[in-house]
């Protein structure tokens, strides 16, 4: 695969360690064609937000510790909002500065939801031909609870997954 002319690549970025060590993987070990106009561009980095009531464990806009379970409040959701929009910024910042010392023309994506479906659905809407991405090392109590992403990734993409395994093991 590696020597192949790949049209369309997907690393999946979470911002954690394993996900930047995929993005470089990708960049140092796969040939990538150049994208031509109206074709998908070649190496897409996609990162997956959590909709803002996943993301603090509540009903979108809802007061917590102990108001009014129905009364929504925009200002919370907003804020949420903007919250992840920094993050999804700042992981975007970090891949691009890795990008740039490959000199890599990528794109970037955003989309929310639940990272695994999402992540398997881009790459089937994109027709990708490699899904890349990072594996996490969680124990099996903390994999048994958050479930693994790239595991799940591994059995429903439509296409090749490419684990990069950290430094310890998945």
């Amino acid at each position: 695969m590696a020597g192949s002319n790949l049209r369309c690549v997907i690393v999946a970025v979470d911002g954690s360690e394993e996900s930047m060590d995929a993005l470089r993987w990708a960049l140092d070990n796969l040939k990538i064609r150049p994208s031509t106009e109206g074709s998908p561009m070649s190496l897409v980095i996609l990162h997956v937000q959590s909709p803002p009531s996943i993301a603090v464990g509540l009903n979108p806009g809802v007061i917590p510790f102990g108001g009014p379970s129905s009364l929504e409040v925009p200002a919370f959701s907003a804020a949420i909002e903007a919250h992840q929009k920094r993050i999804t910024q700042a992981i975007f910042d970090q891949a691009m500065k890795i990008c740039a010392e490959k000199n890599a023309n990528v794109t970037t994506q955003v989309v929310i939801g639940d990272p695994k479906e999402k992540i398997c659905e881009v790459a089937e809407n994109l027709h990708a031909d490699l899904l890349v991405m990072g594996c996490r090392a969680f124990g099996p109590i903390k994999r048994m609870f958050l479930g693994s992403v790239s595991n799940y990734c591994t059995n429903h993409a439509q296409c090749p997954v490419t684990i990069i395994k950290g430094k310890t093991a998945c």
